[in-house]
């Protein structure tokens, strides 16, 4: 891939400015965020005052005030993917996000700046974050089960499906219990007729 910081440079002062705006900014900060990821804009580039400025990590430029980096959190960058409308693209940004942020790809998931926005991050309830479940799913297909991993880019299987499909994750239903009744039609459509025997026998089998 060629560099041009330059044109790096007017990727990251637009989303930079974009974070600031508020509101607005929300609109217009997806489609940058994700073309910054696609061409890794932030590696290199030259500010407006002239200065050559390198980054060997994803969250050391996001958190790096500007106009070295863009003076914002890991949380705001989520935020601004879950944001993105296509759900392809959300999918594809997920997954470039995934591997800048891993060791080896990247990042330095050992810097004092990530380890204090990783706190903040935490604070705020990661672990129920709808984006870190789907980024783990999208680590282990794209490691384990890179075909699959190509059909949830390409928008052909959500993140769930494919894990399910990998066998790496459960198949799970909801079942009512307003009545008998409705929860043995959720299982009938969701099971096979071998398997709703199999479950008669357990349930009528005593304690």
């Amino acid at each position: 891939m060629t560099v041009n910081p330059r044109a790096n440079a007017a990727l990251v002062e637009a989303l930079g400015s974009a974070l600031r705006e508020g509101e607005h900014g929300l609109k217009t900060g997806p489609a940058l965020l994700l073309r910054i990821l696609r061409e890794e804009s932030w590696r290199s580039f030259v500010t407006q005052r002239g200065e050559q400025v390198e980054h060997g990590s994803f969250e050391k430029f996001v958190v790096t005030p500007p106009l070295k980096g863009l003076g914002a959190t890991m949380r705001l960058i989520e935020k601004l993917i879950d944001s993105i409308d296509n759900p392809a693209e959300r999918v594809e940004a997920q997954s470039l996000l995934d591997v800048v942020t891993q060791r080896g790809h990247g990042g330095d998931r050992h810097s004092q700046a990530f380890k204090m926005d990783n706190i903040h991050h935490e604070g705020e309830g990661a672990a129920t974050h709808g984006g870190t479940s789907r980024a783990a799913g999208l680590r282990r297909l794209r490691k384990d089960r890179p075909d699959l991993h190509a059909d949830v880019l390409a928008g052909r299987l959500s993140t769930h499906s494919a894990m399910v499909k990998a066998g790496f994750r459960k198949r799970k239903i909801s079942v009512p219990v307003s009545s008998a009744e409705d929860a043995a039609q959720a299982i009938k459509r969701n099971l096979e007729p071998e398997q709703v025997k199999e479950l008669a026998r357990l349930l009528a089998e005593d304690d």
